[in-house]
């Protein structure tokens, strides 16, 4: 074979191969809906604390919080730390909290509770925002750990925003990360933003407040 019409075969099949592998681009940049590393069971992912840090610098929240989807604490044990009280729940076992609950099959809030604040599983996100709402009382908190890209989608717009509108969006500058298992030390950056997205039930705005976080 002529070397020339060789080494353009043999780019050209690279080439293919490469535009062929959309994935690996994802797998190398670890996002999650992409790569080829199985999803952790049930979706869980736990949320780093800092998190906290962040919704708490803009809000001031009642005493009383319900953590719906606890996971491993991580979210509840900061909130404990700056001196809240945290009924933390959760329809999965992973050795924290109260577990067998379906956040979705309540009728009603804990007695004298009037917040939530967790991180959704995001493939019921909009469920847990919507129930959410359902079942707090008037004046009542409601913060959603989600990602940015939450704000996207025309069911979303017309099922929540459009008739529900949040009062803030508190956008972090940086990311925070959110680990499979909890290992926050094995991982290497995030791929994915975040932001709490806080509704406060009977006060829709159509002009939410957005802040950032830093």
């Amino acid at each position: 074979m002529n070397n020339c019409f060789h080494l353009k075969l043999t780019m050209r099949k690279n080439k293919k191969d490469w535009n062929g592998n959309s994935t690996s681009v994802f797998s190398t940049g670890g996002f999650s809906s992409h790569s080829q590393t199985p999803r952790q069971i049930h979706d869980f992912y736990a949320t780093h604390p800092r998190a906290i840090d962040g919704l708490l610098s803009v809000y001031q929240l009642p005493p009383l919080i319900l953590e719906p989807c606890c996971g491993n604490g991580s979210l509840s044990r900061r909130l404990e730390e700056f001196g809240y009280t945290v009924i933390s729940e959760d329809l999965f076992e992973y050795g924290f909290g109260t577990s067998g609950i379906d956040f979705l099959q309540r009728n009603t809030m804990p007695v004298g509770c009037s917040s939530i604040v967790t991180n959704p599983p995001y493939n019921q996100a909009l469920d847990f925002v919507l129930h959410a709402l359902d079942i707090l009382p008037m004046e009542g908190l409601c913060c959603m750990f989600l990602k940015t890209t939450f704000l996207e989608g025309q069911h979303r717009y017309h099922d929540l925003f459009k008739q529900f509108p949040p009062e803030a969006i508190l956008q972090f500058v940086s990311r925070i990360p959110c680990a499979k298992n909890g290992e926050f030390s094995a991982m290497h950056g995030s791929a994915v933003s975040y932001a709490w997205f806080v509704w406060k039930k009977g006060s829709y705005s159509s002009y939410p407040i957005v802040k950032w976080i830093e």
